[in-house]
């Protein structure tokens, strides 16, 4: 069963005694019992005094926490951001990152766009109820590496002793425990999660506020903004009071689902990030690393995420672009999609992941290609079962075909565009 519908038929009705076997490594067996394996502190690349919430805080009576019958913790609010920042330092305060992606932000994606200069990534969305409850999920939407980091893995939610729950089962794995509340839809109108709970902020602020004072691992959100501007800024405040450690901001409204037709706002972006004192970042109207740093300058923002682009181009933060966006100047990189859906699949190889990925990813990085050879594609739609030996010789005939499609090397662009803005300092 593809991912997505396994999704579906857990959705309608979860079996939490579900029949798998063991998992026996140590980072499965912290999944399926977190309390067994997972260690009081979370591991982050730096001083173990930055750690988020440590235990030297004050309690508080007056938390969704404290009717949840948990640990209490509380930090003023300047030592929290204080505690932000120190932790996004201590990371390498990344300024490229993979955003979340359904189905496509798996673990051979992220670590192919890390190779490619994307310094941090987001796993899939992963629904906090299930997770909690399946380990058959578990075990499929969820997988990891130690050079997987820093990574932030996503739960949408709308209890919070369940998204707790879930959350301490991945935070040693972790570097942030991310909430969705930009997913726009109709699965999460119908769940009642993502974007669908912006008109309940007391829902959101329990969910923000017991993740901050029950784990040791930082909260982030991701968002989209509402339509008045005054709106957003209150709504990026109200996290940031409850405990959100950084904020992603899609720069696009809940209705604006389809980004070839709704260019994102990054001046609501930026007004965001003016009122923040925590780390923000930009997600929305990027297509190669001229707008990469555009974004920077032009929203003040810490980092920059990027998603349907790096499913066309996992290589953009290294700065190759693809033929559509190619500008006078712009030479052949020596790279093309072909050897990046070969490294992709050797990854693969490596880390395990359902063949309705890895088809997925196949045709998005081949587009190009296939449209040129419309037949490869065809024969590729039917393969009812795909090995990786047929997907290797596939890409071998294109080749073969000479339907070679460049990446182009947009770097020297890139660094006019700096010389002449100072947009990468």
């Amino acid at each position: 069963m593809n991912p997505r519908a396994l999704f579906a038929s857990l959705l309608r009705k979860t079996n939490p005694q579900h029949n798998t076997t063991n998992p026996s490594s140590r980072f499965l067996q912290t999944l399926t019992n977190p309390t067994s394996a997972m260690p009081t502190l979370t591991t982050i690349h730096g001083d173990p005094g930055d750690i988020l919430c440590a235990t030297d805080a004050t309690l508080s009576d007056t938390s969704e926490a404290a009717a949840l019958g948990m640990p209490r913790r509380v930090l003023t609010g300047a030592t929290r951001v204080e505690r932000a920042w120190a932790h996004w330092r201590a990371l390498g305060a990344p300024r490229f990152l993979v955003a979340p992606m359904v189905d496509n932000s798996e673990l051979p994606f992220r670590m192919l766009c890390r190779k490619y200069g994307a310094e941090a990534a987001y796993t899939p969305m992963l629904h906090s109820r299930i997770f909690s409850e399946n380990d058959k999920y578990r075990s499929m939407e969820f997988t990891t590496c130690k050079e997987d980091r820093p990574l932030f893995v996503q739960f949408c939610a709308n209890d919070p002793k369940i998204l707790l729950e879930a959350a301490r089962r991945v935070a040693p794995h972790c570097d942030y425990i991310d909430i969705n509340l930009g997913c726009p839809q109709r699965i999460a109108r119908r769940g009642y999660y993502g974007a669908f709970l912006m008109e309940n902020q007391p829902l959101i602020k329990s969910l923000v506020e017991t993740l901050a004072l029950n784990l040791d691992v930082p909260v982030s959100c991701k968002i989209r903004i509402f339509p008045n501007l005054d709106d957003t800024i209150s709504y990026a405040k109200m996290l940031e009071e409850a405990g959100c450690s950084l904020l992603a901001v899609h720069g696009r409204t809940r209705d604006q689902k389809d980004s070839t037709k709704f260019k994102a706002d990054w001046t609501a972006i930026r007004a965001v990030k003016q009122a923040l004192r925590i780390p923000v970042l930009a997600n929305g109207n990027i297509r190669h690393m001229a707008d990469v740093y555009s974004c920077l300058e032009e929203t003040g923002c810490d980092g920059v995420l990027s998603a349907e682009t790096l499913l066309e181009n996992p290589a953009l933060f290294a700065g190759y672009k693809t033929v559509e966006w190619r500008e006078e100047g712009d030479e052949d990189g020596g790279l093309d999609q072909a050897d990046l859906a070969v490294e992709y699949l050797r990854l693969c190889e490596k880390y395990p992941v359902p063949w309705q990925m890895v088809r997925s990813h196949v045709h998005k990085l081949l587009g190009d290609w296939f449209r040129i050879h419309p037949e490869v594609r065809e024969e590729l739609n039917k393969q009812s079962t795909l090995t990786f030996e047929w997907l290797y010789d596939m890409v071998r005939r294109l080749k073969e075909l000479g339907a070679r499609v460049p990446l182009y090397d947009g770097r020297n662009a890139v660094v006019d565009k700096i010389s002449v803005n100072g947009a990468a300092s």
